[in-house]
């Protein structure tokens, strides 16, 4: 009987820490910025405050 329930908190356990992992790894994603030029968005920036 113990043994059964030992599986399925075991289970429970992991499937917590699982959750947990993906969690923070969505917290902490930075999108990859590619194909944007940077400084060309700066002067644009500066062009409007003028």
């Amino acid at each position: 009987m113990s043994v059964t329930r030992l599986k399925r908190k075991n289970r429970k356990d992991k499937s917590i820490a699982s959750k947990r992992r993906q969690a923070l790894k969505i917290q902490n994603f930075k999108p990859v910025l590619k194909g944007v030029d940077v400084e060309k968005i700066k002067e644009e920036f500066k062009a409007k405050k003028a």
